[in-house]
Order: C-alpha cells, then sequence, then structure tokens
C-alpha cells in the first residue's frame, strides 16, 4: 500500500527520472540485474515495456521484477548493506526489524572514545513508534527513575535519556510534548526536534501562548517551569501538581476550568482538574476576573502543524547537513570540554540515530561537542543536537543498559526518547 502510493504521490515529479530508469534496464539486463529505488506506475510501464520491446519483456515481467527488488525484503537487505559500509570495524546487532544497534570506538588525539549507537528505520521498524517519555509514564513531571524502568514501562526495545531536567524533582527543563500535550515549554527559546507520522523536523523553539478574554489578549510566557523573571506570566497544570508556586512580587493567580475563572487569589490556587492556574503580575492578570468567558490557547513557534512529539535539548550539532554548534547563542557554555555525551539526529531517508558516548575515564575520554557534531555528520545526520549528557548519558537497548555510565545501570532520570512497541 505505503509502494502505491509513493508512485502516485511521485509519478508526474519523477517522469524524467524514470526514463534514466528504463535506460538503465536496457544496459542491465546484460548481467540480469534489476535495481530500481522508485516503484513505477501503471503508465510508466506501459511505456517501458514499449520501450524495452526489442528485448521482449512484458509489462507483467517487468512488474514482477519492480516490485521483487522493491520488497520490504529487499529494503531490509539494503538497509544492512548500508549499516555495514557506514559503521566498519564495529559490532552490530540486530535488534527488530529496522532497528540496529552499534558498538564502535573511535579515536581523537590518540585516545579512545566509547560510542554506542541506535539506528531506526522508520519505514522498516513500522511496529514501533518513536517518543519522548516522563519517567512517570505520564502522571506527572516531578519523577525521577532509571532509565530501564522507563523503557520497561513504555514497552520499548531502545531509549536513550532525554532533555536536562532539574535534579531536585526532575521537571524537564525545555519544550516536552508527549502525543500533542505539551508538559513544559521551551528554556531560552533552546533547539527541539518535533516527531511527525512522516519524519522529523528540528529548530529552535518559542513558546508562542495567550489569554484571551474580551478584547484583551495576554501573552503566556511559559507553561510548567520553574519562574525566570517576576514579570512573566506562567501557566500551571496538574501536571505540575496540585498547587500552584508561589506568585512573584505583586503578583497574582487565577485558576481556569472550562473556559472560565473559577477562583483568583494573591497566594497559591489549587489547580482545577483538566485546567490552569495562571500566575503573573497581578496588573496583567487581575482585569481578566470580570470577564465571564476566557479563553488559553497554547502553541509553539514554529507551529509544526501536525507534529506528535516534541523534545527539546541543545545545543545544535548538524543544521542543514553543516556542523553548527550555537553553544552562546542557547545559552549553554557550562557543558563544554571532554564529557559522556547523548545526542540524536536524522537523516535525509528520515533513519533516526540515537547515540551516547562514554566519558571521564581512562578506556573513554568523552567528546567535546565539536568532536560529537563531526561525528554524527559523518553517520549521515542532516540535522542533530545535544542532549543532556555527563552523568545522565545512559543508552538501553533490548532489556539491557549498553553503555557504561558513571552509575551502574544510569542515574534516575527525568525522561528519555524511546523505540516503543506500537499497541
Amino acid at each position: 500500500m505505503d509502494t502505491l502510493y509513493a508512485a502516485k504521490k511521485w509519478s508526474n515529479l519523477r517522469f524524467v527520472e524514470i526514463l534514466l530508469y528504463i535506460s538503465a534496464v536496457w544496459a542491465l539486463l546484460m548481467s540480469q540485474s534489476f535495481l530500481f529505488n522508485t516503484p513505477l506506475f501503471a503508465d510508466d510501464l506501459r511505456f517501458a515495456t514499449a520501450t524495452l520491446a526489442p528485448v521482449g519483456l512484458s509489462i507483467e515481467q517487468i512488474k514482477y521484477e519492480m516490485e521483487t527488488q522493491y520488497s520490504t525484503e529487499a529494503q531490509e537487505q539494503k538497509f544492512n548493506e548500508n549499516i555495514r559500509k557506514k559503521y566498519p570495524n564495529s559490532l552490530i546487532k540486530t535488534v527488530d526489524k529496522g532497528i540496529k544497534h552499534i558498538k564502535l570506538t573511535r579515536y581523537y588525539d590518540g585516545r579512545p572514545v566509547r560510542i554506542n549507537v541506535v539506528e531506526i528505520n522508520t519505514k522498516l521498524a513500522s511496529d514501533f513508534e518513536i517518543r519522548p517519555a516522563l519517567s512517570s509514564n505520564g502522571n506527572t513531571i516531578k519523577s525521577k527513575r532509571t532509565i530501564t524502568t522507563i523503557a520497561k514501562n513504555s514497552n520499548s526495545v531502545a531509549a536513550i535519556n532525554g532533555t536536562f531536567f532539574k535534579p531536585q524533582n526532575g521537571i524537564p527543563l525545555g519544550t516536552l510534548m508527549i502525543n500533542g500535550k505539551i508538559y513544559t515549554g521551551p528554556v531560552y527559546d533552546r533547539v527541539a526536534m518535533g516527531i511527525f507520522d512522516d519524519g522529523f523536523d528540528m529548530a529552535r523553539v518559542q513558546f508562542n501562548s495567550t489569554i484571551k478574554a474580551g478584547n484583551t489578549a495576554v501573552k503566556i510566557d511559559n507553561i510548567n517551569q520553574p519562574r525566570m523573571l517576576s514579570s512573566y506570566v506562567l501557566a500551571y497544570t496538574q501536571d505540575w501538581g496540585t498547587i500552584a508556586p508561589a506568585s512573584p512580587k505583586y503578583g497574582y493567580q487565577i485558576a481556569i476550568q472550562g473556559n472560565k475563572i473559577t477562583a483568583s487569589s494573591y497566594s497559591s490556587l489549587e489547580i482545577p482538574e483538566n485546567g490552569y492556574v495562571i500566575v503573573g503580575p497581578e496588573k496583567l492578570l487581575k482585569p481578566l476576573t470580570s470577564e465571564k468567558r476566557v479563553n488559553v490557547e497554547l502553541g509553539t513557534t514554529p507551529e509544526w502543524s501536525g507534529v506528535k512529539h516534541i523534545i527539546s535539548g541543545g545545543p545544535y550539532l548538524v543544521k542543514n547537513s553543516e556542523v553548527f554548534v550555537d553553544m552562546t547563542a542557547q545559552r549553554l557554555g557550562a557543558i563544554g570540554g571532554k564529557n559522556p555525551r547523548t545526542a540524536i539526529g536524522y537523516t535525509k531517508d528520515n533513519n533516526l540515530i540515537m547515540v551516547t558516548v562514554d566519558g571521564r575515564e581512562g578506556s573513554s575520554v568523552g567528546m567535546t561537542l565539536k568532536q560529537l557534531a563531526y561525528f554524527m555528520k559523518s553517520i549521515g545526520c542532516t540535522n542533530a543536537m545535544n542532549l543532556d549528557g555527563g552523568g545522565s548519558t545512559v543508552m538501553y537497548v533490548d532489556g539491557t543498559v549498553v553503555n557504561k555510565p558513571q552509575v551502574k545501570g544510569g542515574i534516575n532520570i527525568s525522561n528519555a526518547l524511546v523505540v516503543a512497541r506500537k499497541g
């Protein structure tokens, strides 16, 4: 079904390419080898039959050869071959269809660096979903557990640690969306990866949200994040907890449920079920209490229409196929030097790549962000970004932790990026 859909979608755009394929078939007949990158539509097949009439190929024979070459088995064989070529002198394990775990060692300035990679062909691994997972299994953002617990709770065959988090309570520090629900907003507009049904995107994300009441619109600066400035207007849901944090100086709070303000106070309010407590300057929020109806609109810039999941990190490592490390712009100057690292990226073919780098030991000294960026580019990432690293760096594959974190099994973490079995 996917093959036929792809053929219909690209038939017109690839007409010239089809002509080249037909010419190639003529030449390749001498060696009985047929290599087609895209299946053809019926009209294209008839055209090819006419072109190849001198050698006696029928439309049925052409169709059979194309379908055979472009079968799932052929795609899987091609994926396997590409992995072997991309990661020479490595230990490669098949985790499941379209999912490979690669262990390798690279040397930088004569010092060893131990690297674990999981690469996922998203077309072949159609029984799996790539998404963030909270340690609490979605019940609260204030939670920390081991990656093994997170992976098992989400029925995952692979996982890496996710975005930065507040060590004291596990609150993710950055944009986190799971199944269309925004749990936390961005910090310093750092880079994030959007996960869609048909691929990925990467950009620096800003929070774009408002409370609208009558002719008044108040900008919401963030959701479920610790306060950074007294002037900010912050939204809190029950993912944060049952009670909103204290108001800032000259601050005020309003509780919203079902498009109505149900309570207001200078003190902390109880967060209503399926609602919000908005905390910010009194001069902005108190005038809203006179309105009968209010509306909270949450969103991000870029809008990313159709995005299912978002996970943030920083800094960029690869942007539009070029090394791009914007530590200063993303206020991440404190994470330089050689350290354990975690990164994610994706290729032009929408393969997802998850990487961990062990460090701070003689047998693996870690990487700088620049070294990590060049490594991500070398394995085909068109876009890539750094995730939380250091003591948080951990990778889980097929039931076990496969890297060597500083704490055996990995420290308790807030969230992870998982490869979860559907259903």
